[in-house]
Parts: C-alpha cells; sequence; structure tokens
C-alpha cells in the first residue's frame, strides 16, 4: 500500500509540474493521463506534459473509467494521476454522492496501485470563475464534493498556487 499524495489547485497553478517533480529521479512510475487530445490547444498542452517527464514513466489513457486506468497502472514504484477533474467530467456524475463515490475508488485503487506513493492532482474549482450556467456550477460543486473526499484520505496535501507549494495536510516528505 503506497502513501497517497493529493495536489490541488487552480488552473495553470503549476499544479502538474509540482507532482512531476515529486517524482523526479524515479524510473518506474505510472502516469494516467486524463486529457484527451483532438483540439490543437488541449494537444499541445499534451505535447508539453509529455516533454517534461521522462520517457522511462508509463502512460495510460484513463478515457472515461479513470479506476480501471488506476488498476491497471499496478506494480509501479509511483504512480501520478494527472487532472481528477477531467476523469470526473468525462463520468459524469449525477450528483454530489455520486462524485464522492468515484472519489472514493479513486483513491482506494491509487493506494495499491503502487508500491510506494500515489500522486492524485485535481483542480480547485472554488478558487476560479463563478460558473455562468447551472451545469457549470453543478460541476463545480461535484468536484468540491470529490476533492474533499480525495483529502480525507490523503496522507498528504498540497496546494499549489502560482508555482509554489503550500502544505494544507500532512509534512513534506
Amino acid at each position: 500500500m503506497s502513501r497517497l499524495l493529493l495536489v490541488i489547485g487552480g488552473a495553470r497553478s503549476g499544479k502538474s509540474a509540482y507532482a512531476e517533480r515529486r517524482l523526479h529521479g524515479l524510473a518506474d512510475v505510472a502516469y494516467v493521463a486524463t486529457l484527451l487530445p483532438g483540439d490543437p490547444g488541449v494537444d499541445a498542452r499534451i505535447a508539453s506534459h509529455r516533454a517534461r517527464r521522462p520517457q522511462s514513466w508509463w502512460t495510460v489513457e484513463a478515457g472515461a473509467d479513470v479506476v480501471a486506468a488506476v488498476r491497471a497502472a499496478n506494480e509501479h514504484d509511483a504512480l501520478l494521476l494527472d487532472g481528477f477533474e477531467l476523469a470526473l467530467a468525462l463520468a459524469d456524475p449525477p450528483d454530489d454522492g455520486a462524485a464522492a463515490h468515484l472519489a472514493e475508488e479513486v483513491a482506494a485503487a491509487a493506494r495499491y496501485a503502487a508500491r510506494s506513493l500515489s500522486v492524485l492532482v485535481s483542480a480547485e474549482a472554488g478558487l476560479g470563475v463563478v460558473p455562468s450556467s447551472a451545469a457549470g456550477v453543478a460541476f463545480r460543486d461535484r468536484l468540491g464534493a470529490a476533492n474533499q473526499v480525495l483529502a480525507t484520505h490523503a496522507d498528504e496535501v498540497v496546494l499549489v498556487v502560482a508555482g509554489l507549494p503550500l502544505w494544507i495536510k500532512g509534512a513534506p516528505l
């Protein structure tokens, strides 16, 4: 069973780069990607993420079933799930309870997927612009409920703001 680190932050806060730095030096890392290619801007972001991480890291694309993707990434020293919020959007849970249940499943799967450290990266949507649509508000609320569950299960929670880590729970490893 591995330690669980939750890295949260706003859009473009540096949370992914921070999470990758925490795993720097490890060759046996499973990277669970949630960003789906197909848009030129998204494709550029994916290319940037790939260029930053070592080629020795094993990549699995989560698709619609993030829990299965995390489970498939087992037997590595470390796991990095980048973009829980995107996985939540793809799963499209009907309410906060279902979003929280998905977070429970992801946290449990991540604990057993890696031998030493599992890192989950998620957006902290409550710090951003207030959504202008009912669907946007509902998603923000579901993500907030899910992030609370992830934080409860995490050994360490780090909030990244402007590229700087702030420890919310636990001590830096």
